[in-house]
């Protein structure tokens, strides 16, 4: 057989294994996504309930839409809202998830595999694993912060309506267009350093844990390379993410969502400091962790979906285990 029928014969994810690597991550991604958004929503209107630095520069006008608690938040969105509208922005997180996960994902294997390198025994260790999750992570959220700006600014469309306030986008391409026309491309990645910022953290927790505790749990223990393995190691990382990212998921949210001049320039924060400042003393250390709850209870499920639908299809197409 020549080398030219040969390669014929290979398989997409043989002769394109980064290629299908990619996709098949973003496959899982936005499955995890649309399972859990409602709780993303949930989590963006609390991360912006109470901003001192809105109240600071607020002008006389109708009062803000105050929720307590994450079902409350929840089902003030249903009732006020409607049922649909806590899958507002959805298409620009599946946007952004099928930039950010399918980039980490190959990233941080590239760095595992070949970079950092594995020790004898196959594990990975931990600090390799920091460094790698960290990297992959920032590097997958710098590409994907467009689609998260848009996203963050759509789901809260819903509460400006409730305020009286006109809405600003008829959709994602209109989103697009108009952040671009009114601030050039730099606009499209207003709060990305937050945004990058919150992603090294997430993926710490997550890719650094995840990949740690199943080779931990392999190694250690009579557990095998399966879904229960799986199960264990995302429902860790979940959690760690979690604790890791809600601050500059905080920060990042605020930036984002801020109203800005026709320079592009925020109105309410000058950095992401200069937020994470205000917000502290403002509102106190603990504003840094509002919308945790659902934050948690997002990144959870996310964690458990995506990776359990990741490992399985990367089984189901001949892909290697990650």
């Amino acid at each position: 057989m020549s080398p030219e029928e040969e390669e014929k014969s290979l398989s997409f994810s043989e002769r394109w294994p980064q290629a299908s690597k990619f996709a098949l991550s973003a496959c899982a991604a936005a499955v995890a996504e649309l399972v859990t958004f409602p709780l993303d929503l949930t989590k963006t209107r609390l991360q912006v309930q109470g901003e001192a630095a809105v109240h600071c520069n607020r002008a006389a006008t109708a009062p803000a839409v105050s929720y307590r608690g994450t079902l409350r938040t929840a089902a003030g969105v249903v009732r006020e809202e409607g049922l649909g509208k806590l899958w507002q922005g959805a298409t620009p997180a599946i946007y952004r998830h099928i930039v950010y996960s399918g980039v980490r994902m190959v990233v941080y294997e590239h760095l595992r595999d070949s970079v950092l390198g594995r020790s004898e025994d196959e594990s990975f260790p931990f600090w390799k694993a920091v460094v790698g999750g960290m990297s992959a992570g920032a590097i997958g959220q710098f590409f994907a912060s467009p689609a998260d700006l848009v996203k963050v600014q759509m789901q809260m469309e819903g509460k400006r309506k409730l305020e009286g306030k006109p809405l600003r986008f008829r959709g994602v391409h209109h989103a697009f267009m108009k952040i671009l026309s009114e601030g050039g491309i730099r606009g499209l990645w207003a709060g990305w350093v937050p945004n990058v910022q919150r992603a090294a953290l997430v993926n710490m927790g997550d890719l650094t844990t995840y990949d740690s505790v199943k080779r931990f749990l392999l190694l250690n223990t009579p557990l095998v390379d399966n879904s229960v393995t799986h199960c264990i190691a995302s429902c860790c990382s979940g959690l760690v993410a979690a604790v890791l990212g809600t601050p500059a998921d905080v920060v990042k949210t605020r930036i984002m969502n801020q109203p800005r001049d026709k320079q592009g320039s925020g109105l309410l924060y000058k950095s992401s400091t200069d937020c994470l400042i205000q917000s502290v003393q403002g509102e106190g250390f603990m504003s840094l962790y509002k919308g945790f709850i659902p934050t948690w209870m997002r990144m959870a499920p996310w964690s458990l979906v995506f990776w359990l639908t990741y490992e399985q299809i990367r089984r189901i197409c001949g892909v290697s285990s990650f």
